[in-house]
């Protein structure tokens, strides 16, 4: 310890907003180089180290065959598959000496894709599956949370070659369960989700979630099994309902009542209803927003849904990428005068506001509970002014569907497997059956046993190996520091030395060679240091076992303690490998 490249420090980092991002700067293991951007020291390369040999051990024994790129990537490839464009500010882009634009790459199905075209001919030469470690760059716009949001991060990609859907099928459930063999080893509390392909694209998704209260993904749950990503999650699709019978549509007065919960309160007062009370969900509300498109395109979009619920930021990113939404302006609302900012409807005086045909050309898409023959108040398009009775279907029609709106505790699950519970995880592993985008995009065939020229279908299959050490910190970490499980742990024994005098040094030194010897790893604190640091620090390192070497030696015993329990037992020195090696299993 005293020779070893740390400094820890006793209090929190300024910028710590999560409980790993704290411990893993305070105990020494990384060190902030720019937003979003860490150096590894000793004590964090070997926990990372650790993480990826058991990534690796397993891609390994499923067949899976290492390979490495190069970072500093050119923009052709990525031009052929539109992602160039589609990753907007996401990406660093740079130019070389001779005005060549390349990127650093934040992923690389392309330059998979173009190896396998460069080698392979034939269906005789799949399936392949092909993955590598490396360090990826994504220009986060708000980099947080340490090693969990940030701009520089290393990870674990692989992508499989078939010949056929059967085939992507097979390769698809092989690293299924790679990554089971691989979370479980890491000790993780974790979900397997359904999850939205976004603009990788392809069939099936699945994320691996580790449950964690920081997490940022915020999953959902059922009795019966469903499992999702809010994101994925699909509202049902109601039945038509009949219109025959329902009174018209009819425009109230209603000053002072641009709010949902104004609203209501005015028509219990104003319009009372005979069989029970308004309610929010019986209004329509109309939220608008301004999609930029990677081209530079904007484009005006109006979201309706039932008036109790919110649209969900995260749920309306995936459902609008590739181009970014953003809240109408004051200036929006300026250059579409048509709408009425706070009484806005599909209609006004019975014809279309919104919607591509609509006077205000403004794109509207509904949700799906927003069904046919389905009744609302809405907005009149006029100030203080409400239209009752609108019915979908009948009165207005809109221009596609959108599942953006928040998905809530005791929803009822898609797949009618009973009310749906929400969790927060950290998404740690996603895998995607691509299929044939990007091998069309890139021309990637090979010729099948007719001798015809099919193109090859693809998966592709990520964990991030940086962010895996966060999530374990974050999993485990207490209120003295971290407490790291043994299979990732920088070392597997810390041996304090506490007390003065010659003899305590020489019997703690002896026992830690001892160890070593015996293949353990050790971390010997031999600091001139009083024991209150030494056992401050041991805690927060969270080596798991410390052997203490004290005032107990004087009856020939030392101390064996647990991190993770705390739970300490004396032994005697003559016993203390023996029963160290029984401790961490050897």
């Amino acid at each position: 310890m005293s020779s070893l490249f740390v400094r820890t420090l006793r209090e929190d980092p300024a910028d710590a907003e999560v409980p790993s991002h704290r411990w893993l700067v305070r105990a020494g293991y990384i060190r902030r180089a720019a937003p979003g951007i860490y150096s590894w020291l000793p004590l964090g390369l070997a926990v990372l180290h650790k993480v990826s040999e058991i990534v690796r051990e397993e891609m390994v024994a499923m067949g899976a065959q290492e390979v490495a790129f190069p970072a500093l990537l050119p923009r052709e490839p990525y031009e052929l598959t539109n992602r160039w464009t589609e990753y907007g500010d996401d990406v660093f882009t740079l130019q070389d000496r001779r005005g060549n634009d390349m990127l650093l790459g934040p992923t690389h199905e392309e330059m998979f894709t173009l190896l396998v075209k460069d080698l392979y001919r034939s269906y005789k030469d799949l399936p392949v599956s092909l993955f590598q470690i490396q360090t990826k760059y994504r220009d986060e716009a708000r980099p947080r949370a340490g090693l969990l949001r940030g701009r520089e991060f290393i990870m674990k990609d692989s992508y499989s070659f078939d010949v056929d859907d059967a085939g992507l099928e097979a390769s698809y459930l092989a690293h299924r369960e790679a990554y089971i063999r691989i979370f479980d080893r890491l000790g993780f509390d974790y979900a397997i989700v359904q999850a939205d392909a976004g603009a990788m694209g392809g069939s099936a998704s699945e994320e691996f979630l580790v449950v964690a209260e920081n997490g940022e993904d915020t999953f959902v749950r059922s009795p019966g099994g469903y499992a999702a990503n809010v994101e994925a999650v699909r509202t049902p699709v109601p039945d038509p309902l009949p219109v025959d019978g329902l009174p018209a549509a009819h425009v109230e007065d209603t000053p002072d009542s641009s709010t949902i919960e104004a609203l209501v309160a005015l028509s219990n007062q104003q319009f009372p209803r005979t069989d029970r009370e308004w309610g929010a969900a019986d209004t329509l509300k109309n939220v608008l927003f301004m999609l930029r498109h990677p081209d530079g395109i904007s484009e005006a979009l109006a979201v309706g849904l039932p008036g109790d619920r919110e649209v969900d930021p995260k749920r309306l990113e995936v459902a609008v990428a590739p181009a970014e939404a953003q809240p109408f302006t004051d200036e929006d609302f300026a250059a579409n005068p048509g709408l009425v900012k706070g009484y806005i409807g599909p209609v006004l005086d019975g014809a279309a506001v919104l919607g591509e045909q609509g006077t205000s050309k403004v794109r509207y898409l509904l949700d799906p509970r927003v069904g046919e023959g389905t009744s609302w108040v809405t907005g009149a398009n006029q100030a203080g002014k409400h239209v009752y009775g609108l019915v979908a279907g009948r009165d207005f029609t809109a221009d596609g569907t959108i599942d953006v709106a928040e998905v809530r505790e005791g929803d009822p699950a898609p797949d009618g497997s009973g009310p749906m519970s929400l969790a927060r995880g950290i998404e740690m592993g996603h895998i995607f059956q691509l299929g044939r985008k990007y091998a069309e995009a890139l021309g990637l065939q090979v010729l099948d046993q007719n001798g015809k020229l099919v193109t090859v279908t693809m998966g592709s299959y990520g964990i991030g190996v940086s962010r895996a050490v966060a999530a374990i910190a974050e999993g485990t970490a207490d209120e003295a520091g971290l407490v790291w499980p043994r299979a990732v742990a920088p070392f597997d024994v810390v041996v304090l030395a506490t007390g003065k005098g010659d003899e305590i040094a020489q019997a703690a030194e002896r026992l830690a060679l001892d160890l070593d010897a015996r293949g353990v790893a050790v971390l010997l604190d031999d600091r001139k240091a009083s024991p209150g640091v030494k056992f401050a620090d041991a805690e927060l390192i969270g080596v798991p076992t410390s052997v203490v070497v004290g005032r107990g030696l004087a009856e020939g015993n030392v101390e064996i303690k647990d991190r993770a329990s705390g739970q300490a037992r004396a032994v005697a020195l003559a016993d203390a490998v023996d029963e160290v090696l029984s401790e961490i299993g050897r």
